[in-house]
């Protein structure tokens, strides 16, 4: 049995939108990505390690907790042995009250890489492999969500090109989730039902072949 671990925010939690209710397991998108790996033959767990409202490395005024950093080292050793850390992480660093960019996201994610690597893991056990995935983008914040991510699709500007590039630099795999969905019509931030399916499906497609031998992001 290989292990995945998912850590990410809203979006990878499955909030649905406009409301604080949460999508069913094989609803959300590591749900989708665990049963069609198992349904291609893979003997795999996905591990959700999701937290609403979720930064990369910032806190939130209002709600504590939210820091990415936090603890990180110990879920890491919590969840081992893993084959494989997808990190979806980013949206949360352009609420309005914040005043980060894209660099400044890009280099929390960097700083979440770090830290999973330098986790104190059991003797045997492999440093995993790291997917991150750019969010897709903010175009608009409807609703509930307008005035929390006002002009977050302006300081989100460029960030999948400074993921992407830190993908390289620290040696991960990269996919933009952007280029198979949008973000929710109906709050613009977070994704409905079928983009979960979308991208569940998409993801299970670019990770199946790390699972043939052993990842080494």
């Amino acid at each position: 049995m290989k292990q995945i671990l998912v850590y990410g925010d809203s979006l990878s939690w499955g909030i649905i939108p406009e409301t604080r209710q949460r999508f069913a397991f094989d609803q959300r998108w590591p749900g989708v990505m665990e049963n069609r790996l198992t349904e291609s033959g893979h003997a795999v767990r996905v591990i959700e390690d999701c937290l609403n409202g979720r930064r990369t490395v910032w806190e939130d005024p209002f709600k504590p907790g939210r820091n990415g950093l936090d603890g990180l080292e110990q879920r890491m050793e919590i969840h081992s042995p893993l084959v494989l850390v997808i990190v979806m992480l980013g949206t949360n660093d352009f609420q309005s009250m914040h005043t980060m960019n894209a660099w400044h996201s890009a280099r929390g994610i960097e700083a979440i890489v770090h830290a999973i690597r330098r986790a104190p893991l059991e003797p045997g056990m492999q440093v995993p492999g790291i997917v991150i995935v750019a969010p897709p983008c903010v175009e608009q914040a409807l609703g509930s969500m307008a005035q929390k991510f006002e002009n977050a699709g302006v300081k989100s500007e460029g960030l999948s090109g400074a993921l992407k590039q830190v993908a390289g630099e620290t040696h991960c795999y990269f996919f933009d989730a952007g280029t198979v969905t949008a973000t929710s019509k109906v709050d613009g931030v977070h994704l409905d039902e079928d983009q979960h399916g979308v991208l569940g499906q998409a993801l299970a497609r670019f990770i199946e072949p790390l699972l043939a031998g052993e990842p080494g992001g």
